[in-house]
């Protein structure tokens, strides 16, 4: 079979993209034209709305207990971070104080996370692997509890919740260098952008 010379080659693919840019814009002017869709609510939002910062802003209400947390683990996680958070066949949790300046660091909640509202955080929205977002306020509490018994963090009585998971001190809290840089320098432009006068905020 004879191939297209490369000019109609280039013609032909240039028609295909007009045609799946005409095909993007007509959509776009038939959601305008139809009605298509409907802004969202904040109830229709709030499941999708669960990100915990390192402040602790977001942590929901509920609260958790090491004892709970190992009953919990045992029955979701362990299966693939190990009986006791040691690892295998997933990541270790537990471990690897003192090794990050080695030649094999073993970086683990106890001895690379800052902190533990992102550890609530992590399990919260990613775990547990083959069933994320199905645990409990008061099962993340727990798990993320025990996880920091097991790494000496906490004592084997601590119950964690939204108004003390913020106060725990990580061991690595310090390791991490923080950078003030906005994301971008740019400065946003809403009006006469071409060349026009400064941009209004």
């Amino acid at each position: 079979m004879a191939s297209l010379p490369m000019s109609r080659f280039k013609r032909a693919l240039g028609r295909l993209l007009l045609a799946l840019l005409a095909g993007v814009a007509a959509g776009a002017a038939g959601a305008q034209t139809y009605g298509i869709g409907h802004p969202v609510s904040e109830r229709e939002l709030a499941p999708w709305n669960i990100d915990v910062d390192a402040r602790g802003a977001g942590l929901p209400p509920g609260s958790g207990s090491v004892a709970r947390g190992r009953a919990v683990y045992a029955q979701t996680c362990a299966a693939c971070h190990g009986e006791r958070g040691q690892g295998t066949p997933a990541d270790a949790l537990v471990g690897g104080k003192g090794s990050l300046a080695s030649a094999t660091p073993l970086k683990t909640i106890g001895s690379f996370w800052p902190y533990a509202t992102t550890v609530f955080d992590f399990i919260n929205r990613a775990m547990p692997y083959n069933a994320p977002k199905s645990l409990s306020a008061n099962d993340v509490y727990a798990v993320t509890a025990y996880l920091l018994h097991l790494n000496g963090i906490v004592g084997a009585d601590a119950v964690l919740d939204a108004g003390n998971l913020a106060a725990v001190r990580m061991p690595n809290r310090d390791g991490f260098v923080s950078d003030s840089r906005p994301d971008t320098a740019n400065t946003a432009c809403r009006r006469q952008c071409n060349g026009g006068a400064a941009a209004s905020r």
